[in-house]
């Protein structure tokens, strides 16, 4: 299996390089289970939160235990936007994304309780990886139409070019077929 070596920190994994498209291969990033990777991104990200940021805003399922220790190491609560709509939600603010990179569409989904808690707030935006960000955007439109002000977008990892300003520790690449 071909792999590619992806550093944070001290830390260095080679991760797997699997087909996404037809000719486009991309580095395989999951945090989920890599205690070391997400500790190491982790300590590195809360450097780059503002001191004004209230609360940390991710999205289920990947990002959410990088979220979860950039809250233990800065003291900061963070809330997870879902995938799917949950039978106990209540008034969700509902938000298409409109690109992926997995050419998957989607739909993004918060709770009107969970709304609440970001009315007036200063959310940092936290992601493992982003590419178009195209989800980072519909992520940042739910905050806003929440009441929330955006400021930073965080990401463990980028690879190719975001509409969007954002700090990240590492870039990985999309690899094309030949």
């Amino acid at each position: 299996m071909e792999t590619y070596p992806i550093t944070v920190g001290k830390i260095t994994r080679h991760v797997p390089v699997v087909e996404t498209l037809p000719g486009v291969h991309i580095p395989l990033v999951e945090l989920m289970g890599d205690v070391e990777l997400v500790q190491a991104a982790a300590e590195a990200l809360v450097k780059h939160l503002p001191a004004e940021t209230d609360i940390l805003l991710t999205l289920e399922t990947s990002p959410i235990v990088l979220a979860h220790v950039m809250s233990a190491l800065s003291g900061k609560p963070y809330i997870v936007v879902r995938r799917k709509r949950r039978p106990y939600m209540q008034n969700p603010i509902i938000q298409e994304v409109e690109s992926l990179t997995l050419g998957v569409s989607e739909t993004l989904w918060l709770d009107s309780r969970q709304a609440e808690r970001l009315l007036g707030q200063k959310v940092a935006l936290v992601f493992d990886v982003v590419s178009s960000g195209g989800t980072m955007m519909a992520l940042e439109k739910v905050a806003t139409r929440a009441g929330a002000t955006v400021v930073a977008r965080l990401a463990a990892f980028h690879q190719g070019s975001s509409k969007l300003p954002i700090t990240s520790l590492a870039e990985i690449p999309i690899l094309q077929s030949a």
